[in-house]
């Protein structure tokens, strides 16, 4: 199968990585954290990831920026659902110090993969206005 291009984004590898590492770590909690932080610590960590590939898959950049910034706020509420979980002792201190490098990557490579998108067709339409303009 080939890869889309989504999938060959460093930033994206990375939000697959965080997913699936903490979805490992759900599948041993018991029943009643399971459904409740559980559930919303897997929705927020697949929506980072989600939200990459959706923004890839747009006509033009600003769409592309706008589902990379949610996929920022979903990193975000990932970061908080791992707060209340390593709270509540469902995380152990292995278990963040596996999360934590992953997240303090993804976090600048997410921000750095915002400020990218649209730069170079930002400049081709401002030149090329610059050119009628003349």
């Amino acid at each position: 199968m080939v890869k889309s291009n989504f999938e060959n984004l460093q930033v994206y590898q990375l939000a697959e990585k965080l997913a699936d590492e903490i979805w490992n770590i759900i599948l041993h909690w018991e029943e009643f954290p399971k459904s409740t932080i559980g559930k919303q610590l897997v929705r927020s960590v697949d929506s980072i990831g989600a939200n990459i590939a959706e923004g890839c898959g747009r006509y033009n950049f600003q769409d592309n920026r706008r589902f990379v910034r949610i996929a920022r706020g979903s990193l975000n509420e990932t970061r908080h659902w791992l707060r209340r979980a390593y709270k509540r002792n469902l995380l152990t201190n292995e278990e963040v110090n596996r999360l934590k490098p992953i997240i303090d990557e993804l976090s600048p490579k997410l921000n750095a993969y915002l400020n990218s998108i649209g730069n170079i067709s930002e400049r081709t339409t401002n030149n090329e206005q610059r050119t009628t303009d003349n």
